[in-house]
């Protein structure tokens, strides 16, 4: 993919395609977090090391295009992108907030040409192998991170402990060094005040919940991240089997609180998705926050059946396009706040005035 496209489209796989229980499910993500042996981690390395890590790693582009089942991988080093560059990755869900506000002089991306392969050199370990698939596709995702993590391993000699399994930077890392994680979005749970109880049962089950854009950040938009916290001692199959019994409990009890309240109070629901649709088809100034709201009760009424001229793809594009960093880069100008939350409002406006008018 040309870079430029990057930073300016969406092509993400999670955002232009459809998975199983994409009506609650929105993303299903793999990362494995892998370390050298032949370098100290990331926050303990000389300049000249990291340099030297870099120059090795940037070698995995040649190794992973040169084969057919893997795809088209392209390298940029992080001191080549603007801090609104950085951004539009982490809004994209291709890297982390922590490594979006690096400053390692060995800190990279290496991106496949779908967006659905991201291998994060230097945050906290030398690599953290993320693959990010549509709806609930954990085995999947496995299949090609154990695929990828493969080929490294074949050229590169890995931070190994008979014992502990794999070394990382972080203690609750070591051992398979993966975490499995499930973005979904819980609109029912929250209405119907069910989400306390649910996400402290969760936590009983060494499943831990993040918000948006993973450690450290909040949900929004009723949108939750929901991963392994143990990584010693269950094997990879284990902890994924434990995260997807789990998911598959909360996407029926999300899908029988929407219909409780379909039931419950027909009306009163329609109004609010529609009060949603109506602000979002009219309004002149809209807030990232504000938006992340009025679309999560769209996504609800459209997967209700209420709202008919609207499609999983759109919303998925109206997610990450309305957050700051990539709204200005697909408007091609740096905007001041209130001229970002009216760009943000016209935005929306022509997006789904196009759809209602079946376009």
């Amino acid at each position: 993919m040309p870079r430029e496209q990057l930073f300016k489209e969406i092509r993400s796989k999670w955002v232009t395609s459809e998975g199983p229980s994409s009506d609650v499910v929105l993303t299903s993500r793999i990362r494995l977090a892998r370390n050298l042996r032949s370098h100290p981690f990331p926050h303990l390395m000389s300049e000249d090391q990291a340099k030297d890590l870099l120059s090795q790693l940037k070698d995995l582009v040649t190794l992973g295009t040169g084969r057919g089942d893997i795809g088209n991988l392209e390298f940029m080093p992080l001191s080549h992108l603007e801090p609104i560059d950085r951004q539009v990755l982490v809004e994209k869900h291709l890297i982390s907030p922590d490594l979006a506000r690096s400053r390692h002089p060995g800190a990279a991306v290496i991106m496949r040409d779908d967006e659905a392969v991201s291998i994060m050199i230097n945050e906290e370990d030398h690599l953290r192998i993320q693959c990010l698939y549509p709806g609930l596709q954990l085995e999947e995702c496995w299949k090609l991170a154990n695929k990828l993590d493969d080929i490294v391993e074949s050229k590169l000699d890995y931070a190994f402990d008979q014992n502990r399994g794999y070394l990382t930077a972080c203690p609750t890392n070591v051992g398979t060094g993966l975490r499995a994680s499930v973005m979904v979005h819980l609109p029912g749970l929250v209405m119907t005040q069910q989400i306390g109880r649910v996400l402290a049962a969760i936590s009983q089950v060494g499943l831990v919940v993040r918000g948006l854009y993973g450690e450290g950040t909040e949900s929004s938009g009723n949108i939750f991240q929901i991963s392994n916290q143990i990584t010693l001692g269950p094997s990879e199959s284990e902890i994924m089997h434990n995260l997807v019994a789990v998911i598959k409990q909360i996407v029926e009890q999300e899908r029988a609180s929407r219909q409780a309240l379909f039931k419950s109070n027909r009306v009163a629901l329609e109004d609010r998705v529609f009060r949603s649709w109506g602000l979002l088809t009219n309004v002149r100034l809209l807030t990232s926050q504000e938006a992340m709201k009025l679309l999560s009760d769209v996504r609800l009424g459209y997967d209700l059946k209420l709202i008919p001229n609207i499609n999983h793809r759109t919303l998925n594009e109206l997610l990450v396009l309305t957050q700051p960093a990539m709204l200005q880069r697909y408007s091609q100008n740096k905007l001041a706040d209130g001229e970002r939350d009216y760009r943000r409002a016209e935005l929306v406006r022509q997006c789904l005035q196009q759809l209602e008018g079946g376009k």
